[in-house]
This record gives C-alpha cells, sequence and structure tokens, in this order.
C-alpha cells in the first residue's frame, strides 16, 4: 500500500490558470496539466529565487519531494513551449496558507 500524499502548502495561486500558443485553434491544442504544487515549485525557485531546501519548508514537504515536483513542472512546462502545447494550472493535493 503506497503512502499517502502530504498536503502541499501553497502561498500563491496562480492569477492565469490557461495558458495556449498565439494562433492556434483550441481545437487542434493538446493539453498538458500543471499541478498548483508543480507550479508553487517553479515559482519559488524560477522566480523568487529561493533555495530549495527553504522552498521545500515553505511547502512543508521533504527536499527530494520538493526536487521531483520542481522536475515535473520544469519537464511538462518545456514540453508544451517546444511541442505547441497549451497549459492548464489545475488540481493537486495543496493547502493555501
Amino acid at each position: 500500500m503506497p503512502r499517502p500524499i502530504r498536503c502541499r502548502r501553497i502561498q500563491h495561486m496562480p492569477s492565469a490558470t490557461y495558458f495556449k500558443p498565439a494562433g492556434v485553434r483550441m481545437v487542434d491544442l493538446q493539453e498538458i496539466v500543471l499541478n498548483i504544487d508543480e507550479y508553487e515549485a517553479v515559482r519559488l525557485v524560477d522566480l523568487e529565487e529561493v533555495e530549495q531546501l527553504k522552498a521545500a519548508e515553505s511547502m512543508k514537504i521533504s527536499q527530494p519531494t520538493f526536487s521531483r515536483l520542481l522536475k515535473s513542472g520544469r519537464r511538462k512546462i518545456a514540453n508544451a513551449l517546444i511541442n505547441g502545447k497549451a497549459i492548464k494550472v489545475e488540481g493537486g493535493n495543496f493547502s493555501f496558507r
């Protein structure tokens, strides 16, 4: 039986939850879902320039878990940018503090 996922704390809700390439019709787009906890990990490290250990502490998760979230979020964003996919920000196990 897998271990239950801990609730991740986030400080900032996204102001926009959908991003798409310009000039591509919605019906022609593939979508990638970026979880809100992945969004928060990318925001803390890449935008706010917080160290991973401090960012993990602020989200109330371990540093290895934070690192996996960050890697997953970055991979999804890169996939969307390079392959012209839409990004939908939603879901995940989180609480707003």
